[in-house]
């Protein structure tokens, strides 16, 4: 469930106990279960959780882009009072791009590296803005200057393979918002880029947000990044949601134990510069890994890492509710989280 409040009045996306099933040989992969989230117009969602936990399947299930052998099997995505996941294939193809768009997590992978950038942009605007080939290519070159790529008029004429990843991933948010959709869903868009071009990445997409007032699903495992872009945050755990808040009151008052791990593990900056190696405080771990989603504990998912467990932890999975205004965590023990935070 998700709580009441006024972000739901503007809700441009409404995701409703979606579930997306794979099925496999050796049995079915609930990759995304029950997940329930909003999303209101201008804001920006963070969604994060460890590699595995299902946030870009749960990015790639709103779009109906669902890989084989996957398959979406519950649940409702809700765009401008329309289920995406009844409406045709047809009417969906104009939905993607023009109303949602995405931006890959591999931009080499996700651009063809045998058609130049400019052809790639312009199908796009051509396809749903129904500009002329000629109108379409200024716009293109409007677009890339608009995410600072410099001479974008000569880069228009290049292959992907000759420009570098930084300005590959410009060009995938040029892309993205070519025809000034409603919602961005964002999947790592800094990955393999280093900490300076990581920065202007994610100003310009702050900056292109605030001009278009797009919505954003900003999906990371950085919870550095989370902090300094997102307004509220779903984390994600083995396919499911385990905790809801504002950025804030994540940061400060975690009531998961999972959140909690994932903020303890994020490096503090605060040493002093004559502090050694051997003077200087330890990471904290958070042990184990993500089960497999084949072999899932028959009570909290979490439970085998969870230094908070018992008995009622192995048996029983624990509900996502409201535990304070805004506030959702499914855990049995959050109260005595919120407690210790006291």
């Amino acid at each position: 469930m998700e709580p009441t409040h006024p972000e739901h009045s503007r809700a441009v996306l409404e995701v409703t106990d979606l579930s997306t099933h794979l099925k496999v040989r050796s049995g079915t992969v609930r990759a995304v279960d029950r997940v329930s989230f909003s999303l209101a117009a201008g804001e920006t969602l963070g969604l994060v959780g460890e590699s595995g936990c299902g946030k870009t399947m749960t990015a790639l299930s709103i779009l109906r882009l669902v890989p084989e052998p996957g398959q979406i099997v519950g649940g409702s995505v809700r765009f401008q009072g329309k289920n995406l996941l009844d409406i045709a294939e047809s009417e969906m193809r104009r939905v993607r791009g023009k109303n949602i768009s995405m931006i890959f997590q591999e931009p080499m992978s996700s651009l063809n590296p045998v058609v130049t950038i400019g052809q790639q942009i312009s199908e796009a605007i051509v396809l749903h803005e129904g500009l002329s080939r000629r109108d379409a290519r200024d716009k293109t070159v409007e677009m890339l200057t608009l995410v600072h790529i410099p001479e974008a008029r000569r880069c228009i004429d290049y292959y992907p393979h000759q420009i570098s990843g930084g300005t590959r991933q410009r060009v995938m948010i040029a892309m993205a918002l070519c025809c000034n959709p409603k919602i961005l869903l964002a999947d790592e868009p800094t990955t393999a880029l280093d900490v300076t071009i990581q920065a202007q990445i994610l100003n310009l997409l702050r900056e292109l947000q605030a001009k278009f007032g797009t919505a954003v699903v900003l999906i990371t495992h950085d919870l550095g990044i989370i902090a300094q872009n997102a307004d509220r945050v779903v984390v994600m755990y083995a396919g499911k949601i385990v905790e809801v808040a504002n950025v804030d009151e994540l940061f400060m008052r975690s009531l998961h134990p999972y959140t909690k791990g994932l903020l303890a593990s994020v490096p503090q900056l605060d040493g002093r510069p004559t502090d050694d190696a051997l003077t200087r405080p330890r990471l904290t771990e958070l042990a184990g890994s993500v089960p497999s989603l084949l072999e899932l504990p028959s009570g909290c998912a979490f439970e085998p890492r969870c230094p908070y467990a018992t008995s009622v932890c192995q048996t029983t999975t624990p509900v996502l509710e409201e535990k304070h205004p805004g506030h959702l965590a499914a855990c049995w023990h959050s109260e005595h989280l919120a407690k210790e935070i006291a």
